[in-house]
């Protein structure tokens, strides 16, 4: 359990709340719908807005731990909202969603110290992951336990990974194969040590060469090297 959950440690504290604000689409209720299965299991509740006015209505009428802003929302200007945001709620930290021509113009808009950004297109992994770091630096928690080599990193907490600071989706088997090979960087780790990892029983080495190929295309491939008769090597 995350350490964001505030109901396990207060009987009556009510969940925090995120406001999501994005534009009408099926897109944006895939999205809705992501980010409460992924956060309502640390007491988050998702709570959708269409347009400015409704997300200005909504941070005035209740407090918010986080807003998700989309910089295409309809209504009033977003960059006008956005500083309507800071005004009206300035320790609310700010996720805003650009496009990567905007990325410029919308960065010396937001708080480094408490907002963040994330470019079109995004999975829902990389914005849970975004909005978790930033309520838990917001309630003043205790960095989560992160192992990191070269770039990589895995916040074991959320199995949250992420490579140069962007967070990526791995699968459970992935996950497994990318802690082995963390847990002993530089080191060749065979495979049988990988398939223990991440099987739990004895399989080909032809099944771990497939998903180390595929953990390669997500992290880059320059990062595990083969060793012919050995094993695999996290390289820095």
């Amino acid at each position: 359990m995350t350490d964001v959950l505030i109901p396990s440690q207060r009987t009556h504290a009510r969940p925090h709340t995120v406001l999501l604000a994005l534009p009408p689409s099926a897109t944006s209720l895939s999205v809705q719908r992501g980010l409460r299965h992924e956060l309502g299991a640390d007491g988050v509740a998702v709570v959708p807005v269409s347009d400015g006015i409704g997300l200005l209505d909504g941070i005035r009428s209740a407090a918010a731990a986080l807003v998700v802003l989309d910089m295409e929302l309809p209504g009033p200007d977003p960059g006008v909202v956005l500083g309507a945001l800071h005004n009206e709620a300035p320790t609310t930290p700010v996720v805003a969603i650009t496009s990567r021509e905007r990325r410029g113009s919308l960065v010396g808009l937001l708080r480094g110290d408490r907002d963040d950004f994330l470019l079109r297109p995004f999975m829902v992994d990389e914005l849970t992951a975004r909005i978790r770091l930033r309520l838990r630096a917001a309630a003043g928690l205790p960095a989560p336990m992160v192992l990191s080599h070269g770039g990589l990193a895995v916040e074991i907490d959320h199995e949250v990974v992420s490579v140069d600071g962007r967070p990526i989706a791995l699968s459970p088997t992935e996950y497994a194969l990318l802690l082995a090979l963390l847990a002993r960087p530089g080191e060749v780790v065979s495979h049988d040590d990988l398939a223990d990892q991440a099987w739990s029983e004895p399989v080909s080495a032809n099944l771990v060469q497939v998903y180390i190929s595929y953990l390669r295309r997500k992290i880059g491939p320059e990062r595990i090297r083969t060793v012919r008769g050995a094993g695999y090597q996290l390289e820095g």
